[in-house]
């Protein structure tokens, strides 16, 4: 009768910073400096060290070096909307500056805005140990729910209202209505027209506030405001309305979406762009070069607010000075959809 013997293997060790050393011909420490992301290692002998650690396949072990270093190299990102097109431009550009200074980020995409919620989000980004947060959920969302952010956690907000202690990064909202509203006004228009995002929106109320004081600030009356929810339909709804008043000749959307639908709603009205009414959107999204005609629109630079969104929570996590609020400025682009009024 033959028996079965079990035969232990021995656990295979894993490679050792000594080893990658030799590997490489250099020094422990070097190797040490390479696997910390530290910027003192000449190009050429990083390049030899991370070739050693693809061969022997070693991997630093984050754990010992947050212990060492107080840092998780981890930055946690709470977002309200994947949908938008600058949500997902910003998180873009975070991401990319993220991993040039070295961090990963662990992303929590949120269904909506209240303080269970985001709570409960911050408390997983504890678990995944990370050494600080970026919000990107609108300002209104924040304070009609009375969210709370942590208390001795980095964190910054993006596209907010300010009212917070941390670090504030945005996009000068006000300037680009203003923008908006003055390249009407300087064609000849007696007045603008707007087409606002929804109320709940602190972007959407700082174009709005914005409009309205530009066309004071010029003698002009400000009209009745209509109100959509960002997408095309609802700028095609409010764009209706508008095409059957004789009135109207020059119309600001608070984003490109309802621009276009403003836009569909004049050609179906029968009338034309720019000759009978000018449109202007917010936004420059790839398509608003495309629209018929090519939309003048306010540039956002989303990548920027990432960037500095990203350096100001480094900079707070490294415990460096830095103002607290951050406005990246927008700038106008004008295109075909936009003239002087002919009625």
């Amino acid at each position: 009768m033959m028996l079965n013997q079990s035969v232990e293997v021995a656990p295979r060790r894993e490679p050792s910073i000594m080893d990658v050393a030799r590997e490489a011909g250099v020094s422990a420490q070097t190797v040490s400096r390479v696997a910390t992301g530290k910027n003192v290692v000449r190009p050429q002998t990083r390049e030899k060290v991370v070739e050693a650690m693809r061969r022997l396949g070693y991997r630093p072990n984050g754990a010992a070096r947050a212990l060492k270093s107080g840092r998780y190299r981890n930055i946690g990102v709470i977002m309200f909307s994947l949908s938008s097109y600058g949500n997902m431009r910003t998180l873009e550009a975070i991401a990319g500056e993220a991993a040039r200074v070295g961090y990963a980020l662990t992303l929590i995409p949120l269904g909506a805005a209240s303080q269970s919620r985001v709570s409960g989000a911050f408390a997983r980004l504890s678990e995944q140990a990370v050494d600080g947060i970026v919000i990107l959920i609108e300002a209104h969302q924040l304070n009609e729910s009375d969210i709370e952010l942590p208390q001795g956690l980095p964190v910054v907000v993006v596209d907010s209202n300010a009212q917070y202690d941390q670090p504030v990064v945005d996009t000068d909202q006000a300037q680009g209505a203003r923008l908006a509203t003055e390249h009407l006004l300087d064609l000849g228009h007696r007045t603008v027209w707007h087409v606002a995002g929804p109320d709940e929106s602190f972007s959407a109320q700082r174009r709005r506030e914005s409009w309205k004081a530009t066309l004071h600030s010029r003698g002009a009356a400000a009209p009745e405001v209509l109100v959509g929810d960002w997408s095309a339909d609802s700028g095609r709804v409010a764009g209706s309305e508008l095409a059957l008043r004789e009135e109207v000749t020059a119309v600001f959307a608070a984003n490109d979406q309802m621009a276009l639908g403003v836009m569909h709603a004049i050609h179906e009205a029968g009338l034309r762009i720019p000759e009978d009414i000018s449109v202007v959107g917010f936004d420059d999204t790839p398509e608003s070069a495309s629209f018929w005609p090519a939309l003048t629109t306010i540039r956002q630079h989303f990548d920027q607010v990432g960037v500095a969104s990203l350096q100001a929570l480094v900079a707070a996590i490294e415990g460096q000075p830095r103002e607290r609020g951050d406005l990246v400025p927008t700038e106008l682009i004008v295109r075909r959809s936009t003239a002087a009024p002919s009625r």
